[in-house]
This record gives structure tokens, sequence and C-alpha cells, in this order.
């Protein structure tokens, strides 16, 4: 799937088989909310994140309506993957609304600038993804926090 924020002509590129992966593991928690960290790479030019993985945390805490994901393990899983290639880091974040929409709460908002914030980020434009389901329907939400705000991108 590719996606694109037409105010800031970035884009977003993963792969609907992880997309569906993502989603299983959701389920997998209903009715808590759950998710993970994403991890991918960037274009030479800089203007497309490629996200092609995601780590599962082994520490968290969730609930209908929230989602508090550890950090137990996460710097080693992360240096692997950068050990197999220099060009993968940490993306950004993904986390469920089971029965309810994709949009960012106060909440996730507070985690990005947290994470933007934080002396052991080094990314300025992490990406969000929300996904949002209920029993019949699954919709998503990708968001990229650029210049002070978070933008959403649609399909390309």
């Amino acid at each position: 799937m590719k996606l694109v924020n037409k105010e800031t002509g970035l884009r977003i590129s993963i792969e609907q088989s992880l997309i569906d992966m993502l989603v299983l593991y959701g389920r997998n928690q209903y009715p808590k909310e759950f998710g993970g960290v994403l991890v991918g790479y960037y274009s030479d030019d800089k203007r497309t994140v490629n996200i092609i993985d995601s780590i599962l945390p082994i520490d968290f805490k969730s609930t209908k309506t929230s989602f508090e994901r550890g950090v137990e393990g996460l710097k080693e899983a992360l240096e692997e993957y950068y050990r197999q290639d220099p060009s993968l880091v940490y993306i950004g974040e993904w986390h469920t609304h089971p029965d309810n929409n994709p949009i960012p709460s106060v909440t996730d908002i507070s985690a990005i600038n947290t994470i933007i914030n934080s002396k052991h980020t080094f990314i300025t434009n992490p990406v969000l993804l929300i996904i949002g389901y209920s029993k019949s329907s699954v919709t998503f939400g990708f968001y990229a926090w650029f210049e002070n705000k978070l933008f959403r991108y649609e399909p390309s």
C-alpha cells in the first residue's frame, strides 16, 4: 500500500501482508487495545518511508481504551535489525482502536510528542498507524509528524 500526504509531499509505503498481520495481532487481543513498533527505512531522497516490519512488545499494559507499550527487549530487537541492515531503523508506532475509529486521541498525540522529545529517539517524523476495527470492518489511519503537526496520509 502506498500512501501520500499532498500537503507535505511525503509518502509512506507498507506491504498489505504486514497490515494484515498487524490486524490479526490486534484482533487476538480484542477487546483490549494492542500495538507495537514499526521498523523500516527511508528512501535516498528522504521523501518516502518504507515500513517493512513490526516489533511486538514483551511487556505492555492495555485496556479497551488504552495501550502502553513497554521497552523490555526493544533496544536489542532494534539493534538486531540494524546489524542486518544499517538502513533499518525505528519508524514509529502502531496500535488498535477496538470498536472505534482510527483517529488519534489526545493520548496518542501526547505519546508522539514524548517520542519526538526523547533523547533516545533519533527520528523527527515518526509514523503513527492506528487500526480501527469492529466485528464487520477494519479501517486504517496513517499519520506522520512533520513540522510540529500530525498529518494524515491517504492511499495514492
